[in-house]
């Protein structure tokens, strides 16, 4: 890599680690079993609390577009348009304050940070009970997209901090479904609860409010007794003094995934700037970045008007949250089949391009279907909308780490990508408009645009990975940098399962080490 004989026996041709790193032996010294059953305990412990964590987050995010089935633009006063300002607002304050946020959780730790945050959104989601005003209804959009920021890659980094590279992609898959499951149920919760109008003289979305914040803020309480900080720190925030694993427990959990990547336990002070312009001058991740873009606008846009648009087909008001829910409930098995197949088959830029085909497909249905007055045929425009409209950006997410060439490079990509997701919702809020009203011909027609645009640069992407197959012989080539000077001379072909590495955010509680399983 930089001209280094890996058999010489001589340290001094070995270049010494720096300040913030330190070099250890490593070895297996478990048996498999061990390893199983200390997994077995973490995957109990760690993934639904996280997955909790992000339905939670989804309940607080959603359950707005559920309001407005009950009157909500008439008891607050304000307009579609400005709402659609509102939903910009909460997109404008998740991605101020992404950044600030995984610092701090990098600093703090996870297992404070996240429960700090469910709390401080399920707060301002409660509050929101009391909004009567325009101004009422920006500050609180925009606070809560404020406490949100940073969740979504918080968990991911908890998650690479625990497994394997491997194991970790079907992790992610399964905290997404926390998403798809809360984006689903918020609207079949809100059913039953906008029925509650009149309760104390109050708004049916108005305990809609304060019910799921308050869901939100005792499921804080869950994790805060019970989801370890890290492998330094095998304790939850609430109950620092019990640990949920033993010594010999931990010492598996932590040599293993140190022995498989042992970059996690480099824990740098600071993300050098030539990482910045090797990670930004990589046109792939701009192409995935771009991707999600074209995807989660046109999503976030039609989520949130789902149950209104049901509602205009002629069905009654709160009987349309429950109907706007049957795409989403449908779509968690369907994101399982598609993510299977993208990990058990590496079929990564296939599974994305049919994700978006079927997501376009959805949106020229909606266009046509306006024409017809058969409120059972536009329905079913709604439902396949829903069912391939989401999992796409994390299927996208994975096919994109397979393009970073290290740990530095991956973390900034994930940070575009996120990011790339809240942009999204910043110009997806105003597809929707008031004067497009009730058949929205004009909103659908842009989300064909938008989606087709994003299919496009999919197919570039697996053209590229087709072409670069082919020239090395069917193998998936990683260009690798070196450590000092991120130079990409060193081509290295490397096996699927080598490759496949999913989002990790620089960072960890470990020092480095260099495995004795490498020789």
């Amino acid at each position: 890599m930089s001209g280094l004989d890996l058999k010489s026996s001589n340290p001094d041709d070995y270049s010494r680690p720096r300040e913030d790193e330190e070099v250890l032996n490593l070895e297996q010294d478990w048996t498999k079993e061990e390893e199983a059953k200390a997994k077995r305990k973490l995957d109990f412990i760690i993934m639904p609390l996280l997955t909790l964590g992000f339905f939670c987050l989804q309940l607080d995010r959603g359950n707005i577009a559920n309001a407005l089935t009950d009157n909500f633009f008439k008891d607050v006063n304000i307009t579609q348009d400005q709402f659609n300002v509102g939903q910009q607002m909460l997109s404008l304050g998740i991605v101020l304050f992404e950044i600030p946020s995984n610092m701090i959780l990098y600093r703090v730790g996870p297992g404070k940070w996240l429960t700090l945050q469910l709390f401080l959104f399920g707060t301002v989601s409660t509050f929101q009970a009391f909004q009567n005003s325009y101004d009422s209804f920006i500050a609180s959009r925009f606070l809560l997209g404020v406490t949100e920021s940073g969740f979504i890659p918080g968990g991911l980094w908890t998650l690479s901090t625990w497994y394997t590279r491997k194991e970790t992609a079907k992790r992610v898959m399964f905290f997404y479904f926390g998403n798809q499951f809360g984006q689903a149920s918020s609207k079949l919760l809100a059913y039953g609860i906008l029925h509650m109008r009149g309760v104390g003289d109050r708004p049916g979305w108005f305990w809609l409010f304060v019910l799921m914040g308050a869901f939100t803020c005792f499921s804080g309480c869950i994790l805060g007794l019970f989801l370890p900080d890290s492998f330094k720190r095998p304790r939850s925030t609430f109950l620092p003094n019990v640990s949920f694993f033993t010594e010999r427990e931990l010492h598996i959990l932590q040599n293993r995934v140190l022995l498989d990547d042992p970059m996690k336990g480099k824990k740098k002070k600071r993300i050098g700037s030539a990482a910045f312009k090797k990670a930004f001058s990589n046109w792939r991740l701009w192409v995935h970045f771009l991707i999600t873009l074209s995807n989660n606008g046109p999503q976030r846009a039609f989520d949130t008007y789902s149950p209104s648009i049901v509602r205009d087909f002629g069905f009654a008001a709160l009987t349309s949250n429950a109907l706007a829910s049957v795409g989403l409930f449908l779509q968690i098995p369907v994101s399982f089949s598609f993510s299977w197949v993208s990990d058990r088959y590496n079929k990564r830029g296939e599974t994305v391009m049919g994700g978006l085909s079927m997501h376009l497909l959805g949106y020229v249905f909606n266009r046509i279907f306006t024409e017809i007055n058969s409120r059972g045929v536009r329905y079913f425009g709604v439902v396949w909308t829903q069912t391939f409209g989401t999992f796409s950006h994390p299927l996208n997410i994975a096919w994109m780490s397979l393009a970073c060439t290290d740990s530095e490079e991956r973390a900034l990509a994930m940070a575009m990508v996120i990011m790339g997701a809240n942009i999204a919702g910043i110009y997806g809020a105003q597809i929707f408009r008031e004067d497009d009203k009730p058949r929205y011909r004009r909103g659908f027609s842009i989300d064909i645009a938008i989606v087709t645009f994003g299919l496009a640069l999919a197919v570039v992407r697996f053209l590229d990975d087709l072409r670069r197959r082919r020239r090395n012989g069917g193998q998936l080539v990683v260009e690798t940098a070196s450590e000092d000077n991120n130079s990409n001379d060193d081509i290295k072909a490397a096996r699927v399962s080598d490759v496949q590495a999913p989002p990790v955010i620089v960072g960890g509680d470990f020092k480095p080490v260099t495995s004795n399983l490498v020789r």
